[in-house]
């Protein structure tokens, strides 16, 4: 008997422009949501934080588990998330607690995101607590092959490019070919 290697199937990975643009998706409807929450009085706003959190985990989390692997951000722009198993993409979305702790992350860097946008006018300083987004986003910039930002390296995921979706990039993309011709 000899054992036959069965031939991976090829997943075009997400592009960065794409993944980038799906999570500000989901980024500006959880904040969004959170800022109806939102006072006019100085410090920490707790209520919005657990908004935001709520928000992120029903969106990216919830979502992504009943929706085979795609959040509204990735379903626009047609990506959705698959489990990597020794060095190979598996044709699975994460179980749920792997994506909760995954989202964990990224929704800790969303949210010092999102306070840095409430506090930018008051304080500039603020700008550094943009460096996990970066750092982490920047892992992704840096891995050619895989395209896995830090947060997906550690809970062996990836992103990948998906048929189904709404192909919002591309549409775009569209609109802006025909403007000049429409502008004459």
């Amino acid at each position: 008997m000899t054992l036959v290697k069965v031939n991976q199937r090829h997943y075009p990975k997400g592009d960065i422009s794409r993944r980038v643009m799906a999570l500000a998706i989901d980024f500006f409807g959880a904040w969004l949501l959170s800022s109806i929450v939102r006072t006019n009085q100085m410090g920490i706003q707790f209520a919005q934080i657990f908004v935001f959190i709520f928000a992120w985990i029903i969106f990216r989390v919830v979502i992504v588990y009943n929706n085979q692997g795609q959040s509204l951000g990735r379903w626009a722009f047609d990506l959705k998330i698959l489990e990597v198993a020794n060095g190979e993409i598996v044709n699975r979305i994460p179980q749920f607690q792997t994506l909760l702790l995954r989202e964990g992350i990224i929704c800790f860097s969303s949210l010092l995101l999102s306070i840095f946008l409430g506090n930018i006018i008051l304080n500039p300083a603020a700008v550094v607590l943009l460096l996990p987004l970066v750092i982490d986003g920047g892992a992704a910039l840096s891995d050619t092959q895989m395209r896995q930002a830090f947060h997906d390296r550690f809970f062996n995921t990836v992103i990948v490019s998906s048929r189904r979706g709404y192909s919002l990039d591309i549409k775009i993309k569209r609109l802006v070919e025909k403007l000049p011709r429409n502008m004459r």
